[in-house]
């Protein structure tokens, strides 16, 4: 059976960073919709229009709720695009088959949505941001409120094992972020009914140095999942790294979850 595919990318970058993927769904006869957020890929607002985490999702809110109401879609979230589609779960969960987090941040229900964040923060030292630029906009013993990648960190930790075109892409491409988490430190705890009802699976990758194995898997024991599949010898950016092995979990979390 063929399915709807939604693509949701991470910090900095845009519905761009999946054009392999859409390719590889598209040409299985699958329905692939990659989205920009706001303020990111060629969304038109700069990053001081997108003044809320509401703001932010609103592409993807907005395209949910444009849905036929018995369409279904599989929506897949990476690296920060995991809050994006937990709050989308949230508040569709009616109109999402499985969630899908790939090496992303995902929140669990017992906690303000932030958290999951913060203890990225706590555990990531200032020094494995190398040159990305880092805003603390509330002072600097406050977590960060904005960020772009820097080339040498893409290349050091995010794309190290990408093809190099791909960083080359990733480099002309990314747009600074706000991490909106004084917005989600006041968003109410996620509920069962909702974020909580709707299936989900991670997808582990384990040569990542942004988000590291060790950290994906301590977000699985905090908030246990349906299913945990794993990439070997990807990096962050397993869209790009290693489109077919993904293509191929997509493929699977399809025909098991149609």
């Amino acid at each position: 059976m063929k399915s709807h595919f939604v693509l949701v990318h991470g910090t900095g970058h845009g519905a761009w960073c999946w054009y392999k993927l859409v390719t590889l769904l598209e040409s299985a006869g699958h329905k692939a919709t990659a989205l920009d957020l706001g303020g990111s890929g060629i969304d038109p607002r700069r990053l001081d229009e997108v003044n809320s985490i509401t703001d932010y999702v609103s592409p993807l809110v907005g395209f949910l709720a444009g849905l036929p109401e018995e369409e279904k879609v599989i929506l897949v979230g990476h690296s920060y695009g995991g809050i994006a589609i937990s709050l989308a779960m949230e508040k569709f969960p009616g109109k999402v088959l499985v969630g899908v987090f790939v090496t992303a941040l995902m929140p669990n229900s017992t906690s303000p949505p932030a958290n999951v964040v913060l203890e990225f923060f706590n555990r990531t030292p200032a020094e494995a941001l190398m040159d990305s630029q880092v805003r603390f906009a509330d002072g600097p013993d406050s977590p960060p409120t904005s960020a772009i990648f820097g080339p040498r960190h893409m290349a050091t930790s995010l794309y190290q094992e990408s093809p190099p075109q791909d960083l080359e892409l990733a480099k002309a491409m990314v747009r600074p972020s706000s991490l909106y988490l004084h917005d989600l430190s006041k968003t109410e705890k996620f509920t069962e009914e909702g974020y909580g009802s709707v299936r989900r699976v991670f997808v582990i990758c384990n040569e990542d140095r942004a988000i590291k194995e060790e950290y994906q898997r301590w977000m699985i024991e905090n908030y246990v999942v349906e299913r945990v599949m794993e990439i070997k010898e990807s990096d962050h950016m397993a869209m790009l790294c290693e489109p077919t092995k993904l293509f191929d979990c997509l493929s699977e979390i399809a025909d098991n979850y149609s």
